[in-house]
């Protein structure tokens, strides 16, 4: 089955086709860092992550370049705010941005590159776009004509007499067309600037990420991507002034956009003061089950952010670990002789294989994925309650190549599958052994009440004892 994409600017999923045979090249729009990032912020990036991780299962070799947008608006109030320069309190949170992303997991991208770091690209840009006529100066501030760009509104599907008919009755009048956008704006007290033909100054919005995609990626590319907040107007003049800066039409093939989190159905921003801080986030609930629950919806769909649905992810994710301890317990087990159990185990893991490619083909559809998994879950476990003594190999490692494939492509069980949780679990496993011992004593003696004591005191700690072929074994709850 080929790859296909959901490409927002045509509207309609599509086979993907690299630029480049072989390659393929992402640009992701970052973070404004003026502040610790919230669920919002890291829904693109999980998300990002791992269909980075999915195409470089496919083969594919890819450049991954993502931006920081560290001079704006917001940086600059916050900065004058607490009486520290712009620089200060960009720094402060992309290390705060990277602190949490690290823990979520998310793999760095290849290139972080920074407004602050491309202001001579930024320049060179908006002179061509002045010197073609798609660009004008007023004042020292330099704004993109509209109107010079015959397919604004494409990505969007808004048209310039819809968007005219909705602006503000505010709009500077300086402007040519009032949907007109700055790609430089000149000084102002207490703002950084820049030196360029127009006069002191600092890049708009929009012309940062042209500037650099254009710089990391070329004049045409793969992939972009964002948040669907980003699709009108950050993307929408990214691909005109891109496009008529290089004559190149696609600025970009494939336009992907992550659906919003919402909060009781309504979505999350800070002007409704219902948004929340991965940081604070974190403080009651793992790493995993965050980037789980992220994955647990299609990237494309509202996603309905709760505490009740994060306490769905853990216990979710936990039964996907105990496959893990299966697993791990079936490896330590003698080899033994294929069986008809074993052959279903084998074709099981066949078939996920194949519904897990099929998911993530359809695209990225993370939740199907994750499906695939938990149906694998269910039939390493019935293969482990029918085998006695020893099993089959053979079948423990098909089922552990697949089962382990998908968790790295999502990118949970980490500490799992690469053993340190298994040599934490050390000691643990012996004290067990020891506490099983003695209530087994227990029941000998038909001392029930000590025997239900430490089965209870066990559950109450989130610990459940189960009886099996091959003796008592205990798992978390």
């Amino acid at each position: 089955m080929s790859l296909k994409v959901f490409n927002t600017l045509t509207k309609q999923k599509e086979e993907f086709v690299p630029v480049e045979p072989g390659k393929v090249k992402v640009y992701v729009c970052g973070v404004t860092p003026y502040n610790h990032p919230h669920i919002g912020n890291a829904r693109p990036f999980v998300t990002w992550d791992v269909i980075r991780r999915y195409l470089e299962y496919r083969g594919f070799d890819v450049l991954h370049v993502q931006n920081f947008t560290d001079v704006d608006d917001k940086i600059i109030n916050t900065a004058n705010a607490e009486g520290v320069t712009w620089d200060v309190i960009a720094n402060r949170y992309i290390a705060a941005y990277f602190e949490v992303m690290d823990k979520l997991g998310i793999r760095h991208a290849h290139l972080y590159p920074r407004v602050s770091e491309h202001i001579p690209e930024i320049i060179n840009m908006v002179q061509t776009l002045v010197d073609k006529g798609t660009a004008y100066e007023v004042d020292g501030d330099v704004y993109y004509s509209v109107v010079q760009f015959e397919d604004y509104g494409k990505l969007s599907g808004r048209t310039l007499d819809d968007m005219q008919a909705g602006a503000r009755v505010d709009v500077d009048e300086r402007k040519k067309h009032p949907m007109d956008f700055a790609l430089w704006k000149s000084a102002k007290p207490g703002e950084p600037a820049w030196e360029s033909p127009w006069g002191p100054g600092r890049p708009g919005w929009h012309i940062e990420c042209s500037a650099m995609s254009l710089k990391y990626l070329g004049k045409t590319f793969d992939f972009h991507g964002g948040g669907s907040d980003l699709i009108f107007p950050h993307h929408e003049n990214e691909i005109a002034q891109s496009e008529a800066f290089s004559d190149i039409d696609p600025f970009v093939h494939y336009w992907l956009h992550n659906g919003f989190i919402t909060v009781n159905e309504e979505k999350m921003s800070k002007s409704l003061n219902n948004f929340f801080l991965v940081k604070d986030i974190l403080e009651h609930f793992s790493p995993e089950v965050v980037r789980f629950f992220i994955l647990s919806t299609h990237y494309r769909s509202p996603l309905d952010f709760s505490d009740e649905r994060l306490s769905e992810s853990g216990r979710s994710l936990e039964r996907l670990r105990t496959a893990v301890e299966t697993i791990q317990h079936l490896e330590k087990m003698p080899a033994g002789a294929v069986s008809t159990d074993s052959e279903n185990l084998i074709a099981a893991a066949v078939q996920a294989k194949q519904d897990f490619e099929s998911a993530m083909d359809d695209d990225f559809n993370t939740a199907l994925a994750g499906s695939v998994m938990f149906g694998l879950a269910k039939e390493i476990n019935i293969y482990q309650s029918k085998v006695s003594g020893d099993c089959d190999q053979k079948a423990v490692i098909a089922a552990k190549e697949v089962y382990y494939l998908i968790a790295d492509t999502l990118g949970i069980l980490v500490a799992e599958r690469d053993g340190k949780v298994e040599e934490q679990a050390g000691l643990v496993d012996q004290l067990m052994e020891i506490i099983i011992e003695i209530r087994q004593q227990a029941r000998q003696k038909k001392d029930w009440s000590m025997a239900d004591a430490v089965r209870d005191r066990l559950g109450g700690i989130g610990i459940i004892l189960e009886d099996s072929p091959q003796g008592v074994r205990w798992k978390k709850r």
